[in-house]
């Protein structure tokens, strides 16, 4: 069975026990985790495991999705080795993943500034975050962007989830935003990310509860890459 998403329904939760199911040379298999498998532009998470059977910490470095459905939590190397069904204590670099949830959830709000453009590639940092757009000609002002979007982070409007069909999401097109990432689909469902009012489309990612929590940002460069790619780079202003 695949590793159970505990970070969808749960991305506040700092820590958790779980099981280990399986440990290779990359890294350990738990039967539940809430760190993030990197996907969707958005990096894994990283923090450590402490062992019910004590000794040290095990670092966690980075965190994947395997074509099996289960996550792999990549360590640091030469660790003991943890047999399965031994117990661990599962905690995050909360820091770090708090700071994945504000800007990916300000990269919807940027999505919803820029009409019907479609996006073409994105990223989520820790400090810094861009999307490409597929837009020909230049239509955005760094000056009003930055505006626009420090106003709806000002307005701190909720951010829920929900979950359509895969029949449900292919009878509305328009919600799919992206060109190059498609929605994860692969368990008959689709999650949904809704910005009360300003924007509603399908992800994988993590987000805060309200746009509140975001901060002030800042609009960098707007580059033009390619012929039909503009890409925005965005920035916190400070913590």
């Amino acid at each position: 069975m695949p590793t159970e998403e505990l970070f969808r329904s749960e991305p506040y939760t700092q820590a958790c026990t779980a099981t280990v199911v399986e440990m290779n040379n990359d890294g350990i298999i738990l039967d539940r985790t809430i760190f993030y498998p990197t996907g969707g532009g958005q990096p894994g998470d990283s923090g450590y495991f402490e062992p019910s059977t004590g000794g040290r910490d095990i670092k966690i470095t980075d965190t994947i999705r395997l074509d099996d459905g289960n996550i792999l939590h990549v360590t640091e190397p030469f660790i003991a080795r943890m047999e399965a069904g031994t117990q661990i204590n599962a905690v995050l670099d909360w820091s770090r993943r708090h700071r994945h949830m504000r800007m990916h959830t300000c990269l919807h709000l940027l999505c919803s500034l820029v009409g019907d453009a479609k996006v073409t590639g994105g990223s989520v940092g820790a400090d810094r975050g861009r999307l490409d757009f597929d837009m020909p000609e230049n239509t955005l002002t760094r000056e009003t962007l930055e505006f626009d979007l420090n106003r709806l982070v000002g307005e701190d409007l909720p951010v829920t989830s929900r979950w359509i069909t895969n029949e449900e999401l292919a009878a509305q097109p328009d919600l799919v935003r992206t060109m190059s990432v498609h929605p994860p689909m692969g368990q008959g469902k689709v999650r949904l990310i809704e910005i009360e009012g300003v924007d509603l489309q399908p992800c994988g990612g993590t987000h805060v509860a309200r746009t509140g929590e975001v901060g002030k940002v800042i609009v960098g460069k707007i580059e033009k890459k390619g012929r039909l790619n503009r890409r925005v780079n965005l920035r916190f202003y400070s913590d």
